[in-house]
Formats: structure tokens, sequence, C-alpha cells
């Protein structure tokens, strides 16, 4: 069934490792960290495997060197060929197994990271990463993770996702700006309110009135945002699920029918192959899946 594969020298686990390392890193240069000597051999090996598969897999752009396309398909067959092994090695020797979420800061702190504290329990342990939604799209199909946090549940094939809970945002005042609503709207559409805004984390939700809007202070997540509110200098917009009652003493709550009328969700998104090439996933989804919407809710 597969003498073909082996009646020829040029595969092997360290050249398929090697084109692994490379498509993860995005170039040989970054995946041999700018060792010269580890450099020479992944490209080595990479060629014996173009040379195997009479096919290029990777094409040189000045002085980087990318994967082509079916560099990044043999890339992708390999990984789930690796999973599988590790899994297999990780059974056979009873060692914990390490599940990789992707999510945006303020979900990872806001809800991910005290969903996970109660239920730490031998034979898993969870590495976080602060990803967006194209990134985190991309790396579920590359099995580079586990589980990710996305805005949207129409991700293309075959990923699938899970609702987890809904939420809108709202865009609040300091009253020391001296502005009431009225004014504050209007000056919202003339794009001179100052505000802090978490641009990184706004670009996941399709807004372009807000993605466009000329930030005073722009911020990494929507934590950053309210910690710039909190200084009374700026106005920030805000998921709901992070404006304690008390705020409303010295802040205002500015109504927009721009953002008002907009519903979000997050999503718990996986790929099907991580399932089957890891039955303990299974679990690990429905425990995620029980426990973010606890804590959403």
């Amino acid at each position: 069934m597969f003498e073909k594969l082996f009646a020829e020298r040029g595969l092997s686990l360290d050249r398929l490792k090697s084109l692994l390392e490379t498509g993860a890193a995005g170039s040989i240069a970054k995946a041999t960290e700018g060792d010269p000597v580890r450099q020479s051999q992944y490209s080595r090996q990479i060629k014996e495997l173009e040379d195997f598969f009479r096919i290029k897999l990777i094409e040189r752009q000045g002085q980087v060197a990318r994967l082509t396309p079916a560099g990044r398909e043999l890339s992708r067959i390999s990984r789930f060929f690796m999973l599988g092994l590790s899994n297999f090695q990780r059974g056979s020797l009873a060692e914990e197994q390490t599940f990789r979420i992707g999510a945006g800061a303020t979900f990872i702190q806001r809800f991910l990271l005290p969903a996970l504290m109660p239920s730490r329990k031998p034979g898993a342990t969870y590495v976080t990463e602060v990803v967006g939604d194209a990134e985190i799209e991309r790396r579920l199909h590359d099995l580079t993770l586990d589980f990710g946090i996305t805005h949207h549940a129409d991700i293309s094939r075959p990923l699938q996702t899970r609702a987890l809970g809904k939420w809108r945002l709202e865009l609040w005042l300091p009253k020391a700006l001296g502005l009431n609503k009225t004014a504050a709207g209007q000056q919202f559409k003339k794009q001179q309110l100052p505000l802090a805004l978490a641009q990184s984390e706004l670009n996941n939700l399709n807004l372009p009135q807000l993605t466009k809007y000329p930030a005073t202070l722009g911020c990494g997540s929507f934590l950053e945002a309210r910690a710039a509110l909190e200084q009374e200098e700026l106005g920030a917009f805000l998921p709901g699920f992070l404006v304690p009652d008390k705020t409303a003493k010295s802040f205002l709550r500015i109504p927009l029918s721009q953002t008002d009328s907009c519903v979000f969700q997050f999503f718990l998104a996986w790929n099907p192959r991580l399932l089957r090439l890891n039955p303990h996933a299974t679990r690990r989804r429905d425990l995620l899946v029980n426990l973010l919407t606890k804590q959403m809710a």
C-alpha cells in the first residue's frame, strides 16, 4: 500500500519537522532564529523533500524563503500526522496534554482565566494566546491552535463553532468632560469626541465607523480602554460586561444608534480533525463550552 513512499530516499520525520517549523515561523530564518548552520540544514532538508515529491515547497522573496501552496499543504498533512504520533506518545506515557486556546486579550482576562482556574484537574494543561479572529481561523486550520474564541459563527469549513454568550458595545464618557448626551452624540458624528479605542479588538467587530475613527488614545484591549476611561479625561467604547454599576456616579452612558442596535457574540471554534486525532479534546471542548457559558451568564 505504501511501497512507493519507501521506494526512494528523502522522506523522514526530521525533514518533515524542518518543513513544519518553517511553515509555523513563516520563514527558514525565523524558524532557525538566525542560526546560519541550522538555516543551511533546514534548506537542505526541505530541498530533499522537494526532490522526493518532485514539487516546489519553498520560494524565495529576496532574502526570505517562504512555503509555496504545496509546501503549506504538505506542512498541514505532516502536522496532522505528527499530532497523532504525539498524542499516542503522551497517552502511552500517561503524560498531561496541553491545549492551546487563542482569544482576544479582554476575553482571556475577563472570562477564560477565571473559567480555567477552578477546573484545573490532572490530565491537561492550558496555554492561552492573544490572537485576532483571522489568525485564529488560520491557525485552527493548521492545528497550531486547539480552540479559539471568535466573534463570528460563519467561519470556513471544516471548522465548527458553538455559541457562548451575547453582549453589546456601549459608549461611556466621564462627566468631568462637561458634555451632555446630545452634545456628545454631535461631537461623535463630527469625529471630535476624545476617545480611547481598543483598536485591535474593535477590528474584529466589523464596525467601520469605529475602526476609522481617529482615536485620541489607541489601546490594545477593552481593558486598557476602561483603564483610560477611569482617568476621567477620555471616553471609551466598552462591552457591557466591563461596565460595573458604580461607574454611573462618575460616568455617563451615551446612546448611539449605530452601535446600540448591534448584538455581538462569542463563539468557541475548533477543527473537527482535532477531535479525530485526539479523542480527549472532545471532553475538553465540552468542558470549555460549559464553563465559559456560565462565566458569560
